[in-house]
């Protein structure tokens, strides 16, 4: 059981890393070693509460979505702690959105979800590269554009 939910870490931690790669090409404070953390760590607080909750089956209370529902609330204390204000524009606010995203995989690979995990991973590259691309062209077209 626990080789199992070290291959579900492990595949957390690997598209966590690709989704934070962007953000290291980026130059962002938060890159591929936060992402695949970020990933890993919730893989593992998903993958405990699932364990748990077999190994304590004879009480009623256990319940791993709770655990999942409190990664989320944790990754977003990350997230407020990135995304600081200069001015009136708010800073890294991608960058915490995209933990946040990172958090999310980490749980779908806790829970065994893989190609759920991976294909959040990939639109998530696709919005931090193509959709990024896109924004800058038509701010340069249109107005102005806030780094986040």
């Amino acid at each position: 059981m626990e080789l199992a939910l070290f291959e579900r870490i492990l595949a957390a931690a690997i598209l966590g890393g690709l989704l934070g790669l962007e953000r290291s090409i980026a130059g962002k404070h938060a890159g591929m070693r936060t992402y695949a953390l970020v990933s890993m760590g919730s893989a593992l607080f998903v993958g405990i509460g699932v364990i748990a909750s077999f190994q304590l089956s004879l009480f009623s209370g256990i319940n791993p979505l709770q655990i999942a529902g409190n990664v989320v609330l944790g990754v977003g204390f990350i997230g407020a702690g990135l995304a600081v204000f200069r001015g009136e524009h708010p800073v890294e606010l991608t960058t915490a959105s995209g933990l946040w995203v990172a958090a999310g995989i980490g749980m779908a690979c806790g829970f065994g979800l893989y190609l759920l995990a991976a294909g959040t991973a990939l639109l998530g590259m696709v919005i931090f590269t193509v959709i990024a691309r896109l924004e800058y062209h038509i701010s340069k077209r249109f107005g102005t554009r806030h780094e986040g």
